[in-house]
């Protein structure tokens, strides 16, 4: 039962923060086979690869020191944060390189980054719930667990290898090439930077009770309240894009003025739903079309984006009719 519980309490909350990050993506919302996919790598590639690899090491790292204080150090704060980090990041490059079309923004970065880092969490927190709490302290130590790993430090993954999706966007959206080849590598410095800073800081400050927790969360918050302000200015980024791109559909007759501004509306896409399948489809094609007109004016006739671009307005064109 208790690990029932502790695999309720891993999975079921990510699933949620995973979607409101789906929430996020005000514009032009991800392909959820490839959202999925992204977390499903967090779980069983990343999850599974780094708790085999970051043990492996860590034997080594007691059999070289024959302490246990200099193991738990090296592979919290070294080990650990490089081994995650580049796992997950594997699954933003997977995307950035067999799905490049779909990678329109730095938002889609975040997104694909959080994914993964949501499925990470999944495994690691039923892990810690269920070994170190429940096996610990029994059903007290399982619940303390469970506020500690899912309410007080629940997106630090995301948050992490967030970092990452930023570089592969900066590098998609960049003509520069050493923009292109140093960005990815810098967004994977920064997610292991902050996770091992994450995983270093309680250590060394406060009496390493409730207090280094405290102040590890405080400082946790800071670094989320940067990547909230990060989100907010690519989101009305990506209202811009529309506004732009839109606004030549309107003087063609392909949309209306009041479906133009609706268009731009960051709740559109939240409650078009309410209004029927053919208005909310109708909102998420012209996202897409506007994203695709970027891409052509960025990276020219890139795989056929022009073609996209024509079978997009025809679809808008059926389905502009019925949308309210």
């Amino acid at each position: 039962m208790a690990l029932l519980i502790s695999i309720f309490f891993g999975f079921v909350p990510m699933f949620l923060y995973g979607l409101f990050v789906y929430w996020l993506d005000r514009y032009e919302k991800e392909p959820k086979a490839l959202l999925g996919g992204a977390f499903v790598w967090g779980v069983v590639i990343a999850g599974g690869g780094a708790f085999i690899i970051n043990t492996v090491l860590g034997i080594g790292v007691y059999v070289l020191t024959e302490s246990e204080a200099a193991t738990s150090f090296a592979t919290a704060s070294i080990i650990a944060p490089i081994v995650e980090e580049t796992l997950k990041g594997l699954a933003v490059a997977v995307v950035f390189f067999m799905f490049r079309k779909e990678f329109d923004s730095v938002l889609d970065g975040i997104i694909y980054g959080s994914m993964v880092g949501l499925g990470f969490s999944a495994i690691e927190n039923t892990l810690y719930i269920y070994r170190n709490g429940y096996l610990e302290g029994g059903w007290e130590g399982l619940f303390i667990l469970t506020i500690i790993r899912v309410v007080l430090v629940g997106w630090m993954h995301a948050f992490f290898t967030a970092f990452i999706g930023i570089g592969f966007a900066l590098a998609r959206l960049s003509k520069n090439m050493v923009v292109k080849f140093i960005a990815p590598i810098l967004g994977l410095a920064i997610a292991i930077g902050v996770h091992a800073f994450h995983n270093t800081f309680g250590s060394v400050v406060g009496s390493g009770g409730l207090d280094s927790l405290g102040l590890t969360i405080l400082a946790d918050m800071v670094g989320y309240s940067i990547m909230v302000g990060i989100i907010i200015w690519v989101i009305v980024h990506e209202r811009n894009v529309l506004k732009k791109h839109l606004a030549e559909e309107v003087s063609t007759g392909l949309i209306s003025q009041a479906q133009y501004q609706k268009s731009l509306s960051p709740l559109t896409l939240t409650t078009a739903g309410f209004s029927g399948r053919a208005t909310s489809r109708f909102y998420q094609v012209l996202g897409e079309l506007a994203h695709k007109k970027e891409q052509v004016a960025k990276h020219g006739d890139e795989s056929g984006n022009l073609a996209i671009i024509d079978t997009l307005r025809k679809e808008a064109a059926i389905l502009a009719p019925q949308a309210k």
